[in-house]
């Protein structure tokens, strides 16, 4: 594990690294509180900070309390380290933000069980973090795709709405449906059917650009959301993705399976009243005219579509479509 350690004396710092180094810690030394300061907030700062109280620039009471503030999801355990032994000098740096506090001069002993209890909570704290992530990630995508799921993608598509508003760039939304997929499923089983699914996920995915985002939106349905791309852009992205899968079959055991999707393209400027349901139930209606065309085709929305789109929802929220088969 590794301990940063301030203090402005060498010979004390020095005496200090060399005793947690032979306990198998690495430490990270610096003289001042400025410089300790700036080692906390880098991104890979130490989960263990012991620091002495009386530094020039900024005392290590200061540093803790400035450190807290600026934490940003990630917790460093701080020892104040100090010859003031006080009970209103302990109780300051404990309300500075301090986890614990070791009188000067330290006791070996005392030091390496303080510093073993600070490692015990920076290793739980570490493994709730990464329960916390793992929860996250269940929590906002697909467990077969490994996509957004429908909730995430959704969030997604508002925030990029809200920042193109800002930016008065347009937004488009791209939904693809599995062709047929229903007789995959009969055909040739379901987890075949999730195969599929997971296969066309990646072909999607992988046609993208970096700040693009692709989910689940449900059943063999996905959705995209492509920020800054207008309805000529959205529609080439949507072709090399309806190519991608249209030539490259799914493997399923011995045997090559042709899949083909059908894509639906909308885009517009985030201006427009209730932009989001315009641009799904655009989208949604001209994804219906590619099933209706023969399939394994992308269609744009036309100006007809909003209205096509009012006659099917009654203009009311959009909602996950019927299956278009």
């Amino acid at each position: 594990m590794r301990v940063l350690i301030a203090d402005d004396d060498a010979v004390a710092r020095r005496l200090l690294e060399l005793t947690l180094t032979k306990w198998g810690y690495q430490v990270v030394p610096v003289a001042g509180g400025l410089e300790a300061l700036q080692a906390l907030e880098a991104p890979d700062a130490p989960p263990l900070a012991i620091l002495d109280w009386e530094m020039p620039g900024i005392a290590g009471v200061e540093v803790c309390r400035r450190s807290r503030k600026l934490a940003e999801g990630r917790y460093t355990y701080m020892i104040l380290l100090t010859a003031r032994d006080r009970k209103q000098d302990i109780v300051e740096g404990l309300q500075a933000g301090a986890d614990d506090y070791i009188c000067k001069p330290f006791d070996n002993y005392e030091l390496q069980a303080r510093v073993r209890s600070a490692s015990r909570i920076v290793e739980l704290q570490s493994e709730l973090i990464a329960s916390r992530d793992a929860l996250e990630v269940l929590a906002t995508h697909d467990s077969l795709t490994g996509q957004w799921n429908r909730r995430a993608i959704f969030d997604i598509l508002s925030r990029e709405i809200s920042r193109s508003k800002r930016q008065k760039a347009p937004v488009a939304v791209i939904l693809a449906d599995v062709d047929r997929f229903k007789h995959i499923n009969d055909s040739y089983g379901h987890l075949a059917g999730d195969r599929v699914l997971a296969d066309i996920a990646v072909r999607m995915a992988t046609g993208l650009r970096t700040y693009d985002s692709i989910g689940r939106f449900g059943g063999e349905e996905f959705m995209v959301v492509a920020p800054e791309c207008d309805k000529a852009a959205a529609h080439c992205m949507a072709e090399r993705m309806r190519s991608a899968i249209e030539e490259n079959p799914v493997r399923l055991g011995e045997s090559d399976l042709k899949v083909t999707v059908s894509l639906g393209v909308a885009s517009g400027g985030a201006a427009l009243p209730d932009v989001q349901n315009i641009l799904l139930r655009a989208a949604d209606a001209a994804l219906y005219r590619a099933k209706q065309k023969g399939r394994n085709r992308v269609e744009v929305d036309d100006q007809d579509a909003v209205a096509e789109s009012d006659a099917n929802y009654g203009g009311m929220v959009f909602n996950p479509p019927k299956t278009k088969a």
